[in-house]
């Protein structure tokens, strides 16, 4: 993990830099296709999801929360990458909705710098990392 600095304008490059994007959307969809049938089950994307950490902490304090609560909120998740409900994610939809999910991010984060901690590898983390090579760091 490290600590970054980041706006919408970051995430919004990431996103509209189709190589970047694209390559990083398929190499995380390769990952979490463990079975390699081309589709992400729930099974498995349930790690990448219970990687957001949702419900978990409170102010960076980690809170005690109902497992059933938890399966809700992670189903739900899924609900929305899975657009044609057939119970299976793939690639298209994979890349569509974390594609919305980004411009939701940059949308909300605005043009004000924030400072994030980020995990190595997430898309963010990325997105940040393109920015900075651009501008020769």
């Amino acid at each position: 993990m490290s600590v970054e600095v980041l706006d919408g304008a970051t995430i919004l490059g990431f996103v509209e830099d189709e190589e970047a994007f694209e390559g990083s959307i398929n190499d995380l969809f390769a990952q979490l296709d463990t079975n390699h049938d081309g589709l992400l089950s729930y099974s498995e994307m349930l790690k990448e999801l219970q990687s957001l950490r949702v419900f978990k902490t409170h102010f960076g304090i980690d809170v005690k929360t109902d497992p059933d609560e938890l399966d809700r909120v992670y189903g739900s998740l899924f609900v929305q990458f899975d657009r044609d409900s057939n119970g299976a994610v793939d690639l298209e939809e994979f890349k569509a909705e974390t594609k919305r999910m980004m411009l939701a991010m940059a949308n909300g984060l605005g043009f004000l710098p924030v400072q994030m901690v980020l995990e190595e590898g997430s898309f963010l983390k990325k997105a940040v990392e393109r920015e900075l090579a651009k501008v020769g760091f």
